[in-house]
């Protein structure tokens, strides 16, 4: 039986950064796609008093745009938002801070708003309101009401998000992308300003058909970034390369659409610290943006929000819930999600034969899950470590992510039987309960103001149907592929 604390990672001394090479601005008009113009990373936007860590001296930092020469005249904006979302930072003895996800200082406009409610940097909730007037005053008062203040602090107040731990393992922030540069310039600026003072970033290019993505890492930020090619198509065959390469004891992984809070390494940190050095941390995902319906849609409906206090899940103390751990997506979500690297390589790292781009079209994060709880390991969920997630614009959009989260779920259930056999038994007992409530999910109606449109439903039970045997075509196309270090050590 394994021991209830997992063994701690061994610290690894700091590395600073180095401070990437200016690129140079593109020329106006338009490139022809062979040979593209690197896309330049924007200035990180520095969180509201922040300060350089002790490991990266501030020459050596991306610059905040305080320290940035005042912009031009910006062009025609998009429409506006359904609902601004804001984040509200309430500080005892300091003024409230209100700022955009990506960190810029920002008012508080009239009309539908999403807050994060922060006391010193902890998220405690959000706010949904309909403010008639601007102004931060309504929005403050109706924070400090529904959440109290925040206690003095003993120090002086820091940036957003817990502080860097002092001596603490070094983190591999994974990030696998393709073909999206203007989407993960927007990311990598996030990670360049962690406030975290030792990690590692890395970007796997997978299957690329052009050199955008390696012209964003080498042109925009060059000598911070590392960049590594997968040539096969697959979201687990990205992040599994991307294993092979990393140094950290802890490795992260977040999506190329996401922007990262300045603390979110720090707090996956604290969050392993506090549970006793489990095998994996998730943490919160919000919205980054609700432009359009269909993004409003999916924040009310996907789920990816877990709650704003720490849990720790167990195999030995399981919680009151008959299909644990087979609804995995209680633990989290692979935007979001860091792992002792010991323990994932033990396990193979994640299975080729499922995710984004391959005839699975998911399931690689909740099969990690399930995989960590049944062989013994725990899992630790930690709101402080907060992701911005931008949801898909558009009802085709989203109807085509429905589609492959059916399929993905129905492929991960499959793969979770096939690779932990000794589970077979547990999920044909679960199994009436599990069909009830993979129904109940597709015909949810939701927030009478906001409805799940009845038309998914349909197509999400068809793709539900459809995972087990896309799962076994993506198997047998991936037959005889290893994970890289398997590879490695075969081969010595």
């Amino acid at each position: 039986m394994t021991p209830r604390r997992d063994p701690e990672p061994d610290p690894r001394p700091l590395i600073p950064r180095q401070r990437p090479a200016e690129p140079a601005a593109p020329p106006p008009g338009p490139h022809p796609p062979a040979t593209p113009t690197p896309i330049a990373i924007p200035r990180p936007a520095a969180p509201t008093a922040a300060t350089p860590t002790a490991a990266t001296p501030a020459d050596e930092r991306p610059a905040s745009p305080a320290e940035s020469a005042a912009p031009a005249a910006a062009p025609p904006g998009p429409p506006p938002d359904l609902v601004h979302v804001r984040v509200l930072d309430l500080v005892a003895d300091a003024g409230p801070r209100l700022s955009t996800p990506d960190g810029t200082p920002a008012d508080c406009p009239a009309g539908a708003v999403l807050a994060l409610v922060r006391h010193a940097g902890t998220p405690v909730g959000l706010l949904d309101l309909e403010l008639r007037a601007p102004g931060p005053e309504p929005l403050i008062a109706c924070a400090t009401a529904r959440f109290g203040t925040p206690a003095a602090p003993d120090h002086a107040p820091g940036p957003p998000g817990p502080p860097a731990p002092r001596g603490t393992p070094r983190v591999s922030v994974i990030v696998a992308t393709r073909e999206r540069p203007e989407l993960l310039a927007a990311c990598l600026r996030t990670l360049l300003w962690q406030t975290y003072p030792d990690i590692e970033l890395i970007v796997v290019d997978n299957a690329p058909t052009t050199n955008r993505t390696a012209s964003v890492v080498r042109g925009g930020c060059a000598g911070l970034v590392r960049y590594v090619r997968e040539p096969r198509p697959g979201l687990a065959l990205a992040h599994n390369r991307g294993i092979a390469v990393a140094t950290g004891e802890l490795l992260a992984f977040t999506d190329d659409d996401v922007l990262a809070d300045p603390g979110w390494v720090a707090a996956l940190v604290a969050g392993f610290a506090r549970a006793g050095w489990p095998a994996c941390v998730t943490g919160l995902i919000l919205p980054a943006e609700l432009r359009t319906p269909a993004q409003l849609m999916l924040h009310h409906h996907a789920g990816l929000a877990k709650g704003f206090e720490p849990i720790l899940y167990d195999p030995r103390t399981p919680p009151a819930d008959p299909l644990f751990p087979f609804t995995a997506g209680r633990f989290g979500s692979g935007a979001n999600m860091a792992f002792r690297a010991d323990v994932l390589r033990a396990m193979g790292g994640f299975d080729p034969a499922t995710g984004v781009g391959t005839p699975a079209r998911g399931g690689d994060d909740l099969l990690a899950f399930f995989r960590t709880i049944v062989r013994g390991h725990r899992i630790g969920y930690e709101p402080g470590a907060l992701i911005w997630h931008r949801h898909r614009a558009d009802r085709a959009a989203v109807a085509a992510q429905v589609r492959g989260y059916g399929t993905g779920l129905g492929a991960y259930l499959t793969a979770a039987v096939l690779r932990e056999p000794r589970t077979l038994g547990a999920l044909a007992r679960r199994a009436p309960d599990g069909i009830r409530y993979a129904l109940a999910r597709t015909r949810a109606p939701g927030r009478p103001d906001i409805p799940w449109p009845a038309r998914l439903a349909t197509p999400a039970r068809r793709a539900l149907a459809a995972g087990p045997l896309a799962y076994l075509r993506s198997r047998v196309r991936m037959h005889g592929v290893r994970a890289p270090w398997e590879q490695a050590e075969s081969g010595r």
